[in-house]
Protein backbone atom coordinates (compact mmCIF):
# COMPACT_ATOMS: atom_id res chain seq x y z
CA UNK A 1 0.00 0.00 0.00
CA UNK A 2 1.55 3.70 -0.95
CA UNK A 3 -1.50 5.43 -0.35
CA UNK A 4 -5.54 5.51 0.22
CA UNK A 5 -8.02 7.19 -1.41
CA UNK A 6 -11.58 7.79 0.61
CA UNK A 7 -15.36 6.53 0.02
CA UNK A 8 -16.75 8.54 -2.79
CA UNK A 9 -13.26 10.45 -3.71
CA UNK A 10 -12.19 10.55 -7.25
CA UNK A 11 -9.78 8.37 -9.12
CA UNK A 12 -8.76 8.35 -12.79
CA UNK A 13 -8.40 5.10 -14.68
CA UNK A 14 -5.06 4.32 -16.78
CA UNK A 15 -4.95 0.86 -16.88
CA UNK A 16 -7.45 -2.19 -16.49
CA UNK A 17 -5.36 -5.53 -15.54
CA UNK A 18 -7.75 -8.91 -14.28
CA UNK A 19 -9.25 -7.84 -11.09
CA UNK A 20 -6.95 -4.87 -11.12
CA UNK A 21 -7.39 -0.54 -11.98
CA UNK A 22 -4.28 1.36 -12.27
CA UNK A 23 -5.52 4.64 -11.42
CA UNK A 24 -4.27 8.12 -10.25
CA UNK A 25 -6.35 9.98 -7.24
CA UNK A 26 -6.50 14.21 -8.81
CA UNK A 27 -6.44 15.43 -5.35
CA UNK A 28 -3.08 14.16 -4.08
CA UNK A 29 -0.37 15.61 -5.99
CA UNK A 30 2.69 13.26 -6.54
CA UNK A 31 6.45 14.10 -8.27
CA UNK A 32 5.52 10.02 -9.57
CA UNK A 33 2.53 11.90 -11.58
CA UNK A 34 2.25 15.08 -12.95
CA UNK A 35 -1.67 14.39 -12.74
CA UNK A 36 -1.55 13.19 -9.45
CA UNK A 37 -0.94 10.06 -7.34
CA UNK A 38 -0.79 6.66 -9.18
CA UNK A 39 -1.53 3.05 -7.75
CA UNK A 40 -3.45 -0.05 -8.32
CA UNK A 41 -6.99 -0.42 -7.28
CA UNK A 42 -8.97 -3.12 -6.83
CA UNK A 43 -11.83 -3.33 -9.40
CA UNK A 44 -14.63 -4.40 -6.94
CA UNK A 45 -13.68 -1.02 -4.71
CA UNK A 46 -14.46 1.22 -8.21
CA UNK A 47 -17.74 2.19 -9.88
CA UNK A 48 -18.87 4.94 -12.56
CA UNK A 49 -19.28 8.22 -11.22
CA UNK A 50 -22.03 9.29 -13.33
CA UNK A 51 -23.49 5.93 -12.17
CA UNK A 52 -24.27 7.46 -8.77
CA UNK A 53 -24.62 11.12 -9.90
CA UNK A 54 -21.65 12.42 -7.56
CA UNK A 55 -20.12 16.00 -8.50
CA UNK A 56 -20.85 19.65 -9.63
CA UNK A 57 -24.18 19.14 -9.96
CA UNK A 58 -24.90 19.36 -6.30
CA UNK A 59 -24.59 23.07 -4.84
CA UNK A 60 -22.73 21.59 -1.49
CA UNK A 61 -21.31 18.61 0.00
CA UNK A 62 -20.81 17.29 3.51
CA UNK A 63 -17.13 16.68 5.35
CA UNK A 64 -16.89 14.17 8.24
CA UNK A 65 -15.26 16.23 10.82
CA UNK A 66 -14.68 13.23 13.54
CA UNK A 67 -12.56 10.94 13.23
CA UNK A 68 -15.05 8.29 12.21
CA UNK A 69 -18.41 8.25 11.20
CA UNK A 70 -21.09 5.73 10.26
CA UNK A 71 -23.27 6.06 7.43
CA UNK A 72 -26.68 5.44 8.30
CA UNK A 73 -29.77 3.92 6.28
CA UNK A 74 -33.11 4.62 8.13
CA UNK A 75 -31.60 4.24 12.01
CA UNK A 76 -28.98 1.57 10.85
CA UNK A 77 -25.37 1.95 10.70
CA UNK A 78 -24.06 0.54 7.82
CA UNK A 79 -20.50 1.55 6.91
CA UNK A 80 -18.15 3.55 9.20
CA UNK A 81 -16.46 6.39 7.11
CA UNK A 82 -13.38 8.28 7.66
CA UNK A 83 -12.37 12.16 8.76
CA UNK A 84 -12.66 14.20 5.49
CA UNK A 85 -14.86 12.00 3.76
CA UNK A 86 -17.24 13.97 1.65
CA UNK A 87 -20.14 13.10 -0.06
CA UNK A 88 -22.54 15.61 -1.86
CA UNK A 89 -25.78 16.98 -0.23
CA UNK A 90 -29.63 16.20 -0.99
CA UNK A 91 -31.23 17.49 2.25
CA UNK A 92 -30.74 18.30 5.77
CA UNK A 93 -32.10 18.62 9.50
CA UNK A 94 -31.08 19.43 12.80
CA UNK A 95 -30.20 16.05 13.57
CA UNK A 96 -29.21 14.67 9.85
CA UNK A 97 -27.79 15.50 6.62
CA UNK A 98 -29.03 13.20 3.71
CA UNK A 99 -26.29 12.56 1.04
CA UNK A 100 -26.03 10.73 -1.99
CA UNK A 101 -22.75 8.22 -1.72
CA UNK A 102 -21.84 5.09 -3.78
CA UNK A 103 -24.50 2.88 -2.78
CA UNK A 104 -27.59 5.52 -2.96
CA UNK A 105 -28.86 8.11 -0.47
CA UNK A 106 -27.85 7.30 2.79
CA UNK A 107 -27.41 9.91 6.19
CA UNK A 108 -24.46 11.35 8.49
CA UNK A 109 -25.23 12.36 11.92
CA UNK A 110 -24.79 16.33 11.98
CA UNK A 111 -22.71 16.05 15.42
CA UNK A 112 -19.98 14.30 12.97
CA UNK A 113 -20.05 16.10 9.49
CA UNK A 114 -20.69 19.94 8.45
CA UNK A 115 -22.22 21.06 4.95
CA UNK A 116 -19.55 22.58 3.45
CA UNK A 117 -20.77 25.32 0.01
CA UNK A 118 -19.12 24.17 -3.15
CA UNK A 119 -16.74 26.51 -3.36
CA UNK A 120 -15.05 28.47 -0.98
CA UNK A 121 -16.67 27.30 2.18
CA UNK A 122 -13.67 26.19 4.27
CA UNK A 123 -12.68 27.81 7.69
CA UNK A 124 -9.33 29.99 7.05
CA UNK A 125 -6.35 27.76 8.64
CA UNK A 126 -4.08 28.78 11.02
CA UNK A 127 -1.37 27.12 12.95
CA UNK A 128 -3.40 26.38 15.79
CA UNK A 129 -6.23 25.10 13.77
CA UNK A 130 -4.00 22.93 12.56
CA UNK A 131 -2.75 21.77 15.51
CA UNK A 132 -6.03 21.42 17.35
CA UNK A 133 -7.46 18.79 14.57
CA UNK A 134 -4.24 16.92 14.85
CA UNK A 135 -4.46 16.74 18.51
CA UNK A 136 -8.04 14.87 18.03
CA UNK A 137 -6.19 11.83 16.32
CA UNK A 138 -3.42 11.41 19.79
CA UNK A 139 -2.78 7.65 19.92
CA UNK A 140 -4.58 6.55 16.66
CA UNK A 141 -2.00 3.43 15.33
CA UNK A 142 0.72 4.77 12.71
CA UNK A 143 -0.44 3.26 9.23
CA UNK A 144 2.09 2.83 6.00
CA UNK A 145 0.51 4.91 3.32
CA UNK A 146 -2.63 5.58 5.65
CA UNK A 147 -4.70 8.69 4.89
CA UNK A 148 -7.67 8.07 7.04
CA UNK A 149 -9.11 8.16 10.40
CA UNK A 150 -7.98 4.54 10.35
CA UNK A 151 -4.57 5.52 10.28
CA UNK A 152 -2.14 7.45 9.02
CA UNK A 153 1.50 7.90 7.92
CA UNK A 154 3.46 10.69 8.68
CA UNK A 155 2.81 12.32 5.40
CA UNK A 156 -0.59 11.62 5.22
CA UNK A 157 -1.67 13.34 8.24
CA UNK A 158 0.21 16.51 7.43
CA UNK A 159 -1.89 16.25 3.98
CA UNK A 160 -4.77 15.38 5.82
CA UNK A 161 -5.10 18.32 8.36
CA UNK A 162 -4.26 20.81 5.62
CA UNK A 163 -7.23 19.48 3.37
CA UNK A 164 -9.85 20.25 6.26
CA UNK A 165 -8.96 23.50 5.06
CA UNK A 166 -9.25 23.01 1.79
CA UNK A 167 -5.46 23.32 1.17
CA UNK A 168 -4.03 20.80 -1.29
CA UNK A 169 -0.74 19.82 -0.64
CA UNK A 170 1.72 17.21 -2.21
CA UNK A 171 0.84 13.43 -0.91
CA UNK A 172 4.61 12.35 0.04
CA UNK A 173 6.94 13.99 2.78
CA UNK A 174 9.64 14.40 -0.07
CA UNK A 175 7.67 16.36 -1.98
CA UNK A 176 5.81 18.09 0.61
CA UNK A 177 9.77 20.02 1.28
CA UNK A 178 9.60 21.67 -1.37
CA UNK A 179 6.66 23.89 -1.87
CA UNK A 180 5.28 26.02 0.43
CA UNK A 181 6.74 28.94 2.04
CA UNK A 182 10.38 28.26 3.28
CA UNK A 183 10.31 28.80 7.28
CA UNK A 184 13.67 29.24 9.07
CA UNK A 185 14.06 26.34 12.07
CA UNK A 186 14.73 29.86 14.28
CA UNK A 187 11.18 31.59 13.01
CA UNK A 188 8.76 28.05 13.38
CA UNK A 189 5.56 28.64 14.27
CA UNK A 190 2.70 26.60 15.03
CA UNK A 191 1.35 24.20 12.51
CA UNK A 192 4.88 24.71 9.94
CA UNK A 193 5.68 20.93 8.70
CA UNK A 194 9.47 20.25 9.16
CA UNK A 195 11.48 17.91 7.14
CA UNK A 196 13.58 15.09 8.10
CA UNK A 197 16.04 14.10 6.39
CA UNK A 198 18.85 10.99 5.93
CA UNK A 199 22.57 11.76 6.44
CA UNK A 200 22.16 14.49 9.09
CA UNK A 201 19.53 16.73 7.53
CA UNK A 202 21.43 16.56 3.61
CA UNK A 203 20.19 13.34 2.07
CA UNK A 204 16.65 12.12 1.29
CA UNK A 205 13.50 12.92 3.24
CA UNK A 206 11.85 10.47 4.99
CA UNK A 207 9.75 12.23 7.64
CA UNK A 208 7.52 15.03 8.19
CA UNK A 209 5.72 16.06 11.32
CA UNK A 210 4.38 19.98 11.97
CA UNK A 211 5.73 22.26 14.60
CA UNK A 212 3.77 21.92 17.88
CA UNK A 213 5.85 24.87 19.74
CA UNK A 214 8.11 25.16 21.83
CA UNK A 215 10.77 22.68 20.29
CA UNK A 216 8.00 20.07 20.15
CA UNK A 217 6.23 18.45 16.70
CA UNK A 218 3.10 16.34 16.61
CA UNK A 219 3.47 13.34 13.95
CA UNK A 220 2.62 10.03 13.36
CA UNK A 221 5.91 7.98 13.68
CA UNK A 222 6.30 4.38 12.57
CA UNK A 223 4.75 0.85 12.90
CA UNK A 224 3.83 0.00 15.97
CA UNK A 225 3.32 3.37 17.73
CA UNK A 226 0.60 6.07 17.29
CA UNK A 227 0.58 9.74 17.02
CA UNK A 228 2.44 11.28 19.57
CA UNK A 229 3.55 14.51 20.62
CA UNK A 230 7.32 14.85 21.18
CA UNK A 231 10.50 17.15 21.63
CA UNK A 232 12.37 17.39 18.55
CA UNK A 233 15.76 18.32 20.52
CA UNK A 234 15.10 14.59 22.23
CA UNK A 235 14.55 12.64 20.06
CA UNK A 236 16.68 10.30 16.70
CA UNK A 237 14.98 13.54 14.70
CA UNK A 238 17.17 16.26 15.63
CA UNK A 239 20.57 15.43 13.92
CA UNK A 240 18.64 14.77 10.60
CA UNK A 241 16.47 18.48 10.59
CA UNK A 242 16.46 19.29 7.04
CA UNK A 243 14.34 22.31 6.97
CA UNK A 244 10.44 23.59 7.22
CA UNK A 245 8.02 24.86 5.38
CA UNK A 246 4.10 26.70 5.61
CA UNK A 247 1.36 26.30 3.76
CA UNK A 248 -1.36 28.32 5.61
CA UNK A 249 -1.28 31.75 5.59
CA UNK A 250 -0.20 33.98 8.22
Amino acid sequence: MQSQVLYGQTVVIMEEKEDWFYVYVPEQPSSKLAKGYPGWLPKRQVTSKEAVALGKSFQSFAVVTAPTAWLYDGNEPVLEISFQTRLPVVSETDKWISVMTPHGNQKLKTTEAKVIPQGNGFDNATGDKLIEIGEAFLGLPYLWGGMSGFGFDCSGLSYTLHRAFGITIPRDASDQSKEGKLVERVALQRGDLVFFAKEEGKGRVYHVGMYYGDGRMIHAPSAGKGIEIVSIDTTKYNKDFSGARRYYRT
